[in-house]
């Protein structure tokens, strides 16, 4: 517990750490966006989202000396491993990210300005420090319930970052503040942002719809409104034979609420089936005739 405090106030966070910081947080993000092993992965959710930003922004805050060292140190260490993020991937796959994506992250880099300023204000152990927090908590809480909806498709990719978000939205209001008034209520609200976001993952649910085979297509199917569709293991979704206005022809359709592999079994009227193995990803997949 003293170990996580120090995080949050304890830590001597100089001009030369913050930017030995910022340069390493550009790379490992980097290199994650690169990393073909961590895509659609825990990992990789730090070159998308903001949750492991958020901690990042809330340990420079809180290990700074004034309010305005908070906002200078956050612009800084966003001016630094943002571009690298894009610049790293443009030198090793001659890409062009940093004039094309990174222009979507510069508003970003200078709200972090008075974010810096204001959460500052935090370290007064205030209940306005509180209500400084609790856009952060909601904000995290919108990404925990991203990540679950995702987890629970994709099991278990991005269960870590399931879990990180669970974690730092409890931890905050208890490491930030001393006064345990306020830790107490930062932590209920904590608990119930997390319910609401847990009811609203579960009830709706990540889906990947797509158009498995053509009639006559690529992947050797010949049907039509004749024969049954079906998945040999139902759980991972369903699936229908539909005609198609625009290709003129029949298709199956699939509504995917989990990632797996199975068969998709086409039957004609007489009993006879053809079989394909399917493996179906977060939003792609993959698919042979036996």
């Amino acid at each position: 517990m003293e170990k996580i405090k120090k995080l949050f106030g304890g830590i001597d966070l100089s001009w030369k750490k913050l930017i030995i910081f910022a340069i390493i947080a550009g790379v490992y993000t980097a290199i994650m966006a690169m990393l073909p092993i961590a895509t659609d992965t825990s990992f990789a959710d730090i070159t998308i989202s903001f949750e492991v930003w958020i901690l990042f922004g809330i340990f420079i805050i809180m290990n700074s000396k004034s309010a305005k060292e908070s906002s200078l140190k956050c612009l800084v260490f966003f001016l630094i491993s943002q571009p690298l993020v894009y610049l790293i991937q443009d030198i090793i796959n001659h890409s062009n990210l940093f004039l094309t994506y990174y222009r979507n992250w510069t508003l970003w880099t200078i709200l972090t300005i008075p974010m810096g300023f204001i959460g500052w204000y935090m370290k007064k152990d205030k209940w306005w420090g509180l209500a400084i927090l609790i856009p952060m908590l909601l904000f995290l809480g919108i990404h925990y319930s991203g990540f679950l909806g995702e987890t629970l498709y994709f099991f278990p990719h991005h269960l870590l970052s399931t879990l990180f978000c669970i974690v730092t939205m409890i931890v905050y209001p208890m490491f930030i503040f001393e006064n345990k008034k306020i830790k107490i209520t930062g932590f209920v609200i904590s608990l119930i942002i997390i319910s609401v976001m847990t009811i609203i993952s579960l009830s709706n649910k990540t889906t990947y719809n797509t158009t498995l085979v053509t009639n006559g297509g690529s992947a050797g199917a010949v049907f039509n409104d004749s024969y049954k569709a079906y998945l040999e293991d139902n759980k991972l979704g369903n699936v229908h034979i539909e005609y198609d206005n625009g290709l003129e022809d029949y298709v199956v359709n699939a509504e995917f609420n989990r990632a797996g592999k199975t068969n998709l079994i086409l039957e004609d009227s007489n009993g006879n089936k053809t079989i394909f193995e399917i493996d179906v990803k977060r939003d792609r997949f993959d698919i042979n005739k036996k």
